[in-house]
């Protein structure tokens, strides 16, 4: 037992930290130099469609909205996004993409999009299968051990 635990460890490390850096890879050789892997989670958590407030992008991404500030003002300069007020209540600040930002969310997609098919290719539909229930169950555990917010997503 103690072989599959080390085994399993070594495994879930050595996968987080190179898809970290094969994220950070291809943006550094990219059309997006100038952005981080934080930075570009920010992007994905702001929206392709949707203007959202701070404290609903500052949710999604579990961090305070005074650091949320931050990043957004390092992606506003950058121009990936852009800050508009709520017409109803003026002290509302929705938070949108820009054209460039919409594109690097879209590259970034296609770039994930890829690793997940690079990933089951050449597995058998009932490996597929298995690689999934597996995963999901790890992301339960981890969520509910470490009081994460467990989301539904729709499979």
């Amino acid at each position: 037992m103690s072989r599959s635990i080390n085994v399993l460890n070594e495994l879930l490390v050595d996968i987080f930290n190179d898809i970290l850096t094969i994220e950070q890879n291809a943006l550094q050789s990219g059309e997006f130099k100038d952005l981080s892997v934080t930075e570009m989670h920010t992007i994905e958590a702001v929206s392709l469609y949707n203007k959202r407030t701070m404290s609903e992008i500052a949710m999604d991404l579990k961090i305070t909205v005074g650091t949320l500030t931050t990043a957004i003002n390092n992606l506003v300069k950058k121009g990936y996004v852009e800050r508009s007020r709520s017409e109803e209540d003026r002290r509302i600040v929705y938070v949108s993409l820009t054209k460039r930002g919409k594109l690097a969310y879209r590259i970034h997609e296609k770039f994930h999009s890829n690793m997940v098919k690079e990933t089951i290719s050449g597995l058998s539909e009932e490996e597929e299968k298995v690689l999934v229930s597996s995963l999901e169950k790890l992301n339960k555990f981890f969520k509910s051990k470490y009081n994460l917010e467990v989301e539904k997503k729709e499979t």
